[in-house]
């Protein structure tokens, strides 16, 4: 089956490996990330999506806190060296979204229809979510590498008191980016008779 769509997420993947050797600038991928969450749907059309856009050192700025919050829970030497590495590949990127989630929203969805009120969280979960892929997949537009991370909530407090966020912004996940310096991993996929049903 051919579609322009299908094809770009199917080529879309989960990339590890990423560098600083970006030919677009910081103002283009601002605009073009802007872009992706403005178009991504979200219930009754609440926008209730937020993101920060870090790059370069305050992109590095941000994976420091995590490195150093995840090596104050290590159980010894080896496993905060292999957790300050790990971070480090994210560092080496240029730069990463923070995805947030606006509960000012969320509450008053759940005061003006109170009928649904239980679903309101729910479905700003599917909001971020949408927004998050889409960003992912524009990126992949541009050649550039990315990958899904969630340091959220052992980060948060450093985060909104760093970049000045308003408590009612909830992160809910890190979308790292950069060039592409090596292949995804292999991906298997389920039977899709294990998956799909289909009625007609």
């Amino acid at each position: 089956m051919s579609n322009q769509f299908l094809d770009l997420i199917t080529k879309r993947r989960t990339i590890y490996a990423i560098g600083k050797n970006v030919e677009q600038s910081p103002e283009y991928l601002t605009d073009l990330i802007q872009n992706a969450i403005k178009q991504s749907p979200s219930s009754f059309n609440s926008q209730s999506s937020r993101a920060v856009i870090l790059f370069n050192g305050e992109h590095e700025k941000f994976w420091g806190f995590v490195a150093d919050k995840l090596k104050s829970y290590a159980k010894d030497e080896e496993s905060a060296a292999k957790t300050t590495a790990k971070m480090a590949t994210f560092a080496a990127g240029t730069g990463t979204v923070l995805f947030f989630e606006d509960q000012n929203v969320v509450k008053g969805l759940q005061e003006q229809f109170p009928s649904y009120a239980e679903n309101f969280p729910i479905w700003a979960e599917h909001s971020t979510a949408i927004a998050q892929f889409s960003t992912w997949t524009a990126l992949h537009t541009e050649g550039l590498g990315a990958s899904l991370q969630h340091y959220n909530p052992i980060v948060d407090e450093q985060v909104h008191a760093e970049w000045d966020i308003a408590e009612n912004w909830k992160l809910r996940a890190q979308l790292v980016f950069g060039s592409v310096e090596g292949e995804a991993r292999a991906k298997d996929y389920l039977e899709d008779d294990q998956r799909f049903k289909v009625f007609q």
